[in-house]
Formats: C-alpha cells, sequence, structure tokens
C-alpha cells in the first residue's frame, strides 16, 4: 500500500495518492503498527500529505498564470461564439424556416464542460490551458471547453477540502484573482490608436468573467453571486472610464463605429453570461454623440472639397443619358427644360447633386450607428434627424459662408450660389422623405424634429445677397475712384465722363447674368446700386476738399447724372414699374436742377410745400454748393476787376447769391428751432 502511494506521488495523482494516504493511516498501518518500519511510515504520513498539498497548490498557481496569459484567447473563442449566434439569429429572423431545420453543432454557450473527470489524462498532466489550432470556419470556432481544463482547481479544491484548508484556498483563490482582474482591466496606454488595442483588452475582460462564471457554477461556493457582482461592478466602472477616455481621442468615425460594434458584441457575449450591461448601452449613446462630431468634422472637409472644386456654371448636358443621370442624383423637374433640344443646361451647378447625395450619405452614417443599439425606431429617428440638423445648421451653413465670404468671389459665382441654394432648399422635403423610408416614423409622428434645411439655405441665400449688393458697391467705387473732375473749367462738355460711361457698361452687363436670379433679388440689386452710385455722387459734388465750383463743372456733371438716368430708365432689370428706378437719381436731378436754371425764387416760394417742384433739396445741401460757387465768382471778379461792366455784373450775381445765402440760412435755423 505504501509502495503505492509513493507510485502514485510520483506520477503526480494527488487525489488518489489522498484516498490512499487515508486507507493507509486509518485502515492498515494501525493493524501493525508494533513493527518499526511501521513507524518509520506513520512518521512520514504528515510529510506525504503536506508534500500533496504543496504540490496541489503549485499546479493551481500554474493554472492561475496560464489564466491570466490566455485570457484573452479565452474571450476571443466566447466572443466569436456570441457573434455567430447573432449572425444565425439574424438568418432565422429573415429566413424562419432555416431555424427549425438547421441545429448547431455545438451550443454557442456551453463553453466549458463540467464533467471532467479528476483522473483522466488530460487533468492529470495540464495547468490549465491546451494547445488548439485557430480555425476560420464560423462553425469550427472551438468552445473554451477546448481550450480551458479546470482541473487543477477541482483538484487543489477538494485535496483543500480533505484536509480540512478549504476556507484557506477559498480566500487565496479569489484574492489572486482580485489581483488579476485589477490587471486586466488596465488599458495599455495606446489602445486608442488601433481596433486591435480594444478587442485585446475586451477578450481579456470577457476571458476573466467567463472563467469566473464557470467556476461559479461547477464548484460549490469557491466563489459566490456576491463576489461576483463585486467584481463585475468594479470591472464596469474601470471599462466604462477607460472608454471613455481613449474613445475621446479618437478623430476617425469608421474607427468609433467599429468600436461601437465591438462594444455591442462585448455586451451581449457578457449578457448571455447574466452580466447586466445596460451602463454600457447608457455609454454607447455619449459615444454616439462624439461619433456625431467626428462625422460633422469628417463632412465639413467633404463639403469645402466640393465647393472649393466646384465651377459655379450651370451643368451642360448633351444626351439624354446625361440628363437622366443628373435627375437620378437630385430630385429636379422642369416640364420646359425637358422639352428643350440638347445640348442644354441645367439651371444649378454641380455642387447641388454633390452636396445632397453627400447629406444622404451622411444620414447613412448615423443610421450604421443606432444599429444593435437597442434603440426604438422613434428615437434612431429623432437621433438621425437632430445629427443631420447639425450637419445643415452648422457645418454646411459655415461652408457655404465662407464660401460667401471669400475675397475673391465674383459676381457671376454669387449668382450661382442663390440659385443653388434655392434648389437645394427645394430639396428638403425630399430629404424628410428620405429620412421617413429609412426609420418608418410618420413625420406627423409626435416629438418628430423637422429638418431646419430650409433655413440653413434661406440664411447662405441672404448672405449671399448682401454680398451681392457689397460686391456691387465696391465696384462702383473702383470706378469713382477714377473721376478726375475739373471743378474749375469753363468749358461745357457734350457727353458724359469716360469712367461714367465705363461705369454704366459694367453694370449692363452684370444685370444681364441676373436674369436666372429671384426677381426681387435682381430688383434690390440693381436698385441698391443705383442709390449707392447716386449717394457717392452727392458725395463727390460736396466733399469738403472742393471749395470752389464753376457752373461750367456743374453743367459737365448734370451730362453724367444725365448718363444715369438713361440707365435707370432703360431697364436693366425686369419687374420695375415706370420710373422707379429712376428716383434713385431724384436728389441729385432736382439740386443740378435749381442750379442750372437758377430757379431760386421758385425754390424759396414753394419750400416746405408737399408738392414743390425742388422737394428733394435740402437748403443746407442747396446752400453748400451755393457757397462753393459763390467763392469761385469772388476769385474770378478779384482776377477781372480791368472790365467796369463785367464787374457789375459780377456784383449783381454775387448780391444775388448773397440774398438767397440769407435766405436758405433763415430756412435752416427755422427748421431746427
Amino acid at each position: 500500500m505504501y509502495s503505492k502511494l509513493r507510485d502514485q506521488m510520483k506520477t503526480k495523482r494527488h487525489y488518489p495518492a489522498l484516498k490512499t494516504l487515508e486507507h493507509l493511516e486509518h485502515t492498515y498501518l494501525p493493524q501493525v503498527s508494533h513493527y518499526r518500519f511501521c513507524k518509520v511510515m506513520v512518521d512520514n504520513i504528515p510529510k506525504l500529505r503536506e508534500e500533496i498539498k504543496d504540490v496541489s497548490m503549485s499546479d493551481l498557481k500554474d493554472f492561475l498564470e496560464s489564466i491570466r496569459k490566455h485570457s484573452d484567447k479565452i474571450g476571443e473563442t466566447a466572443m466569436k461564439q456570441a457573434q455567430q449566434q447573432r449572425n444565425l439569429d439574424n438568418i432565422v429572423l429573415q429566413h424562419p424556416r432555416i431555424g427549425s431545420k438547421r441545429k448547431l453543432k455545438k451550443d454557442a454557450y456551453i463553453i466549458f464542460d463540467t464533467e471532467l473527470e479528476s483522473t483522466s489524462p488530460k487533468s492529470e498532466q495540464d495547468s490549465g490551458i491546451l494547445d488548439v489550432e485557430d480555425d476560420d470556419d464560423d462553425e469550427e470556432v472551438p468552445g473554451a471547453q477546448d481550450l480551458v481544463d479546470f482541473s487543477p482547481v477541482y483538484r487543489c479544491l477538494h485535496i483543500y477540502s480533505v484536509l480540512g484548508a478549504r476556507e484557506t484556498f477559498e480566500n487565496y483563490y479569489r484574492k489572486q484573482r482580485r489581483k488579476q482582474a485589477r490587471l486586466v482591466l488596465q488599458p495599455p496606454s495606446n489602445m486608442h490608436e488601433t481596433l486591435d488595442g480594444y478587442r485585446k483588452y475586451f477578450n481579456q475582460i470577457v476571458g476573466f468573467f467567463v472563467v469566473e462564471d464557470h467556476i461559479l457554477h461547477t464548484t460549490q461556493g469557491l466563489v459566490n453571486r456576491a463576489y461576483i457582482d463585486e467584481l463585475w461592478e468594479m470591472a464596469l466602472s474601470k471599462t466604462i472610464a477607460a472608454l471613455r477616455t481613449h474613445s475621446s481621442y479618437c478623430s476617425d468615425p469608421n474607427l468609433v463605429l467599429d468600436l461601437k460594434n465591438l462594444i455591442v458584441l462585448f455586451a451581449d457575449t457578457l449578457q448571455v453570461y447574466g452580466f447586466p450591461v445596460n451602463q454600457l448601452f447608457d455609454m454607447l449613446l455619449e459615444i454616439r454623440d462624439q461619433y456625431s462630431e467626428t462625422l460633422l468634422k469628417k463632412w465639413a472637409g467633404i463639403f469645402r472639397n466640393i465647393l472649393d472644386s466646384d465651377n459655379y456654371s450651370p451643368i451642360p448636358v448633351t444626351s439624354e443619358d446625361m440628363y437622366k443621370k443628373v435627375v437620378g442624383q437630385f430630385p429636379f423637374q422642369d416640364i420646359e427644360l425637358e422639352k428643350q433640344p440638347f445640348p442644354k443646361k441645367f439651371p444649378f451647378s454641380e455642387f447641388v447633386p454633390k452636396v445632397y447625395n453627400q447629406i444622404k450619405e451622411f444620414i447613412y452614417a448615423c443610421l450604421k450607428f443606432s444599429e444593435d443599439l437597442h434603440l426604438s425606431s422613434t428615437e434612431v429617428d429623432d437621433m438621425i434627424r437632430k445629427s443631420t440638423n447639425l450637419l445643415l445648421t452648422r457645418t454646411l451653413s459655415n461652408s457655404l459662408q465662407n464660401v460667401i465670404k471669400r475675397k475673391n468671389i465674383g459676381l457671376t459665382e454669387l449668382v450661382q450660389i442663390i440659385i443653388n441654394t434655392t434648389h437645394l432648399e427645394k430639396s428638403c422635403k425630399y430629404l424628410e422623405e428620405f429620412i421617413t423610408n429609412i426609420t418608418n416614423v410618420l413625420p406627423e409622428t409626435v416629438h418628430t424634429t423637422k429638418l431646419y434645411g430650409t433655413t440653413t439655405f434661406k440664411d447662405a441665400r441672404h448672405a449671399a445677397e448682401e454680398e451681392i449688393y457689397t460686391n456691387l458697391n465696391q465696384k462702383i467705387d473702383q470706378f469713382l475712384q477714377l473721376a478726375d473732375y475739373d471743378w474749375m473749367t469753363g468749358d461745357l462738355g457734350s457727353r458724359a465722363s469716360d469712367y461714367l460711361v465705363d461705369l454704366i457698361a459694367f453694370l449692363r452687363s452684370t444685370f444681364a447674368v441676373f436674369t436666372h436670379l429671384p426677381g426681387k433679388v435682381a430688383q434690390t440689386a440693381c436698385m441698391s446700386a443705383c442709390k449707392h452710385l447716386a449717394t457717392s455722387l452727392m458725395q463727390l459734388l460736396l466733399e469738403a476738399e472742393v471749395r470752389q465750383l464753376t457752373l461750367g463743372a456743374l453743367q459737365q456733371f448734370n451730362l453724367d447724372v444725365r448718363e444715369c438716368e438713361q440707365f435707370a430708365r432703360s431697364g436693366p432689370v425686369p419687374g420695375f414699374q415706370e420710373d422707379t428706378l429712376q428716383l434713385a437719381f431724384i436728389d441729385l436731378r432736382q439740386l443740378l436742377d435749381l442750379f442750372i436754371q437758377w430757379d431760386w425764387s421758385t425754390y424759396l416760394a414753394d419750400y416746405g410745400q408737399p408738392n414743390c417742384k425742388y422737394l428733394r433739396v435740402n437748403p443746407v445741401t442747396a446752400l453748400t454748393l451755393l457757397e462753393k460757387i459763390s467763392r469761385e465768382m469772388k476769385d474770378t471778379s478779384r482776377k477781372n476787376n480791368m472790365f467796369a461792366q463785367f464787374r457789375k455784373n459780377e456784383r449783381d450775381k454775387q448780391k444775388l447769391i448773397d440774398t438767397v445765402a440769407k435766405q436758405l440760412r433763415g430756412l435752416i435755423s427755422s427748421h431746427h428751432s
């Protein structure tokens, strides 16, 4: 019996050796205890028992070390099986009959074989992990029972129980596994750089808890539910904190999307083992906001490239196929355009269909993130609409505003932007329908968020309109800088100044481009340009640096104003009623008529009457101009004092000017009082 015991010890069959030891100690040795060799055996028994205990503990330590090293392999196996089951569930959902006809070769979630024989060759020789080749075939994913041999744990637990030291064993096992849990939950510093970093982290955590769950269900009390729950709470808080930190570094929406799919698989895998994972799904909603931000940054670049590369010219089409291709990309219908022969042009440039399709691509990208998050269709719809609104009101709006505010943008481009945004605004209802079709939530549903696309495109259009008005005024100012009036000339000119003729020609060609603009925009631009021109001409006439001017110079200035009035009468933009556009120059016209006709008696007599001839002439303006003429006449009088008759005429005229000036000052003071 003693020889059998030594053989069992030698071959590491510790549990049978313990049984033999008990038989030897309690059954056989007492019968021959008076022999001296038996006394030697009796003295060795405690040493042998301690040796069995130590060797058994050594096997357990080897097992724990192997489990720690191979946690990621165990977790990878469990997650592969979870993925396999999910794929099968999806197939069954799509084809219900398959579920009844097809059976998996093995239950995806019976990970471990609980009926391991403690005396089997495998359990006798292994410390925990078996070498299994990776198999890419989905149906042949090895179960973790193919990877892990738990017999060292069972043997050691049994031996310690027999030896009355179970509590010591339990405390040691739990303490070691807690240490391992903390190591597993510590993410590598560069985890956020690749998806594999996250995958390895998740595999290790899943592997750890799959092992603990198996121990819970196959041993009586080595670990209990309270211990598992405590570990899981710690794991959840540390995992969520790590994911929050590392995911915040990620700027690639594709990586964020892959990470989300990995987290869902991680959560689904652990949920199968009974671990609560709601907090993980709550955290995914936080990552969703971050995903949305990374998408917006990506699409800001996409929109910028589209707008920068656009030629801002209507799309030309030379065949039916080309026409259908554009109409297939963007919802546009125009019966008149359809009737026209080829070649013909769409009113909008290429950025319209490109931007429209990129908005749809963005919506698809948002939808991808919502998959498998166990959200209702209403929640998905709301999420997509809110993200799309951010895309429209922030990202696209900023991109359009940046183009509109560019220094080198021309009037032609601005006109095309107005036309483009008008068509994009009309397409918003189709985007609403597009979202409704993919979420199956009707827009009439309570709390459904409306798209703000119309607002975005209206704002962009208004900005472009304002920029057109500003741009036109700047061009007018550039022409006016070329004005070179000789305010002291005595010659009467016969035609308008060259700079003004060029300016009018520029305005005519510019307004010819405005034919495709909405009527009111073209009319406002034209009226704004004429008013700015009239105001600028008035400032030229009244500027303080011009101290003197002759009536001859005023005649030349009058020719220029007549040229402006002729332009206004010609109807450069359709839609104005009669002389509406000419009214922009009415202040100049009445002021010039008053001085050229020298009609002061009428002006002074009728001043203040609602229907007076010179209603638009301000006495301050009239006085300023009169003083300039007065200074010039006095200066001329001093130079020509040798001609007595000429001097008398000048004196009479000067006296009249002084009288008029006095009366004008009286009007000004009475008006102020």
